[in-house]
């Protein structure tokens, strides 16, 4: 096992992630093809594996390996809830940070305030980003049936960026019919502008799973107006942030 992988995602030199499989259970998630353990991909939400050794085998590689950017929970949310026993994030951002490696996390859990310790020892080589699909509970409760409400992540996003840390936000997948309103757009570039936030925006890509007839999202694959609607969307998503001198970036760059 390796705790450190090589990631093909810009920005980053490294994934790590401490569980596989994701509590959260949403229901666009594509880490679930890229997650080779069956019992996990196939029971999506359902079933998550600890990595007990990571620990021990992190503590190996930052001692060989150049040091980099790690994107933490790049195929799993690092701050679900089992992290809360196991605490495999906290101690492995510990050891990525004492070494000097720069840590990029992304999160739907308000849990990340517990480590502002580890965190602040090294707020330099940090930055903190929060998925936000939706800003009302009961609405992301569709898409994101076991993931903290929304309004949690906005406090916590707050709360970071008050502190001082390089913050984001990932609006992300735009589902046309669900979160692609101007409402929603307009809310989520307040919250941008007012955490002096990066805005990173990404659609909804179609994955085989999805296919299925009876995937809550199969009915947009066969809709007409589905780029239609995601490219108005996305427009008006940089209309709003140019106007309010938000920097908004496609999901993908850096």
């Amino acid at each position: 096992m390796t705790a450190l992988s090589r990631s093909g995602l810009p920005g980053l030199d490294y994934a790590l992630n401490p569980y596989m499989g994701c509590f959260h259970a949403c229901i666009y998630c594509y880490a679930r093809l890229y997650t080779r353990d069956k019992r996990v991909s196939e029971n999506w939400g359902r079933v998550v594996i600890v990595k007990e050794n990571l620990l021990e085998v992190l503590n190996s590689e930052v001692k060989r390996l150049k040091r980099g950017v790690v994107g933490v929970g790049t195929i799993t949310d690092a701050y679900q809830p089992v992290e809360t026993v196991f605490k495999l994030t906290r101690e492995a951002v510990r050891i990525l940070l004492n070494n000097g490696f720069r840590v990029s996390i992304q999160t739907k859990s308000p849990l990340i305030l517990r480590d502002i310790d580890v965190l602040s020892a090294s707020k330099e080589l940090v930055d903190i980003g929060f998925t936000i699909t939706s800003v009302i509970c009961g609405r992301s409760r569709q898409v994101e049936p076991n993931a903290p409400c929304p309004e949690s992540r906005i406090d916590a996003l707050r709360r970071l960026s008050k502190l001082g840390f390089n913050t984001w936000v990932f609006y992300g997948p735009i589902i046309p019919g669900f979160n692609d309103d101007e409402d929603t757009i307009t809310l989520l570039v307040d919250i941008a502008s007012e955490t002096n936030s990066v805005l990173y925006y990404d659609p909804l890509h179609f994955k085989p799973f999805m296919r299925n007839p009876k995937h809550p999202l199969h009915p947009l694959f066969a809709s007409r107006t589905f780029q239609e609607r995601i490219t108005r969307a996305i427009n008006h998503l940089r209309n709003e942030c140019l106007e309010r001198g938000v920097q908004c970036k496609g999901g993908f760059e850096y």
